[in-house]
């Protein structure tokens, strides 16, 4: 089969596209014959070398949507259920192996391509809207990174869940009528963010913060969040720590929850289900939608990550797999 490989750290130069053996399923997983694979930040984080330390030669890739190949005896799949799946190594690949915990059917009406958009950043934005940040419908919550593929996910949720005022952040405010059709209601840029936000409360504060970018962006969220508020911190796509002091939090009885869906599942993958159901309803009713930036032939995995490294994009940039 054709997969995309790397043997070091490095820039896109390092992603080979190269023939290799169709891997072999484990008890409790199934063969699934790849249609698309989206591209992730943490795909770029993980070429690098700046998200773990890997055996080479690897494959990079967080999520897919295809058919099932190949099952185990009693397995709740059947040859040919159309699913998105988390693969176990990595799925920039024609055909990939996953625990079938992290293996969810897709209905019929719903496009491969729609929803290849959606594993990660949906499943990831339900959790941190709902279960980490335990966002209500009276809050003010701020989306870093508003038009990224999670930021856009956030916002949508936010809006469907009635969420009363959501202040989205971009890097260029060229992406500010993109984030205001999803359905934010302030725009603003990193560099003047948390005035805004305070101007747009009254100095009261966010009740609750989405932060991916970390660095100088977690210190000026900490400007900015009210008494009892919750930043929720989930990426460091700056590169840089972010940090704050305890006196930050206890005397003004704020919290700081992290959440990491790698972790979750790594050590909890039971929890994903329900949270991936409700997300599919999302999305084959057409209540949320992902914009797609560009899809790319699996070949061309390094134009992908050059294009999402460049930021120069709205939405999920996707790789076909033909």
């Amino acid at each position: 089969m054709k997969s995309i490989v790397q043997n070091e750290f490095g820039d896109a130069n390092v992603l080979s596209y190269v023939e290799v053996d169709i891997p072999k399923i484990e008890d409790g997983e199934c063969l699934i014959q790849v249609a698309y694979t989206s591209v992730n930040y943490a795909d770029i984080k993980a070429r690098t070398g700046n998200k773990a330390k890997g055996n080479f030669p690897f494959t990079v890739g967080l999520d897919a949507a295809g058919t099932i190949l190949k099952t185990n005896v009693n397995s709740k799949f059947a040859i040919g259920d159309r699913v998105i799946a988390f693969p176990k190594a990595g799925s920039y690949a024609e055909y990939v192996v996953a625990n079938e915990l992290l293996v969810y059917k897709i209905p019929d009406t719903l496009s491969f391509e729609q929803a290849a958009t959606m594993p990660t950043v949906s499943i990831l934005s339900y959790m941190l809207l709902h279960e980490i940040g335990q966002v209500q419908k009276s809050d003010t919550i701020v989306v870093h990174s508003a038009a990224g593929g999670v930021g856009s996910m956030l916002v949508q949720l936010a809006k469907l869940a009635g969420v009363q005022k959501i202040i989205a952040t971009v890097g260029n405010l060229d992406k500010a009528s993109y984030v205001k059709e999803l359905g934010a209601d302030v725009i603003c840029t990193y560099a003047s963010f948390s005035q805004e936000v305070l101007k747009e409360t009254e100095k009261v504060g966010a009740n609750v913060i989405f932060d991916s970018v970390s660095g100088d962006v977690t210190s000026e969220s900490l400007k900015c969040l009210a008494l009892y508020g919750t930043l929720v911190q989930f990426g460091n796509s700056s590169g840089e720590e972010g940090h704050f002091k305890t006196s930050d939090v206890h005397s003004s009885c704020r919290n700081i929850r992290g959440f990491s869906l790698g972790t979750t599942r790594k050590y909890d993958p039971a929890r994903l289900a329900p949270v991936a159901e409700k997300v599919i309803q999302f999305f084959e009713s057409n209540q949320i939608t992902l914009p797609i930036a560009q899809v790319f032939n699996l070949c061309d995995a390094a134009k992908a990550h050059r294009l999402v490294e460049s930021r120069k994009y709205k939405g999920k940039v996707l790789l076909k797999i033909e």
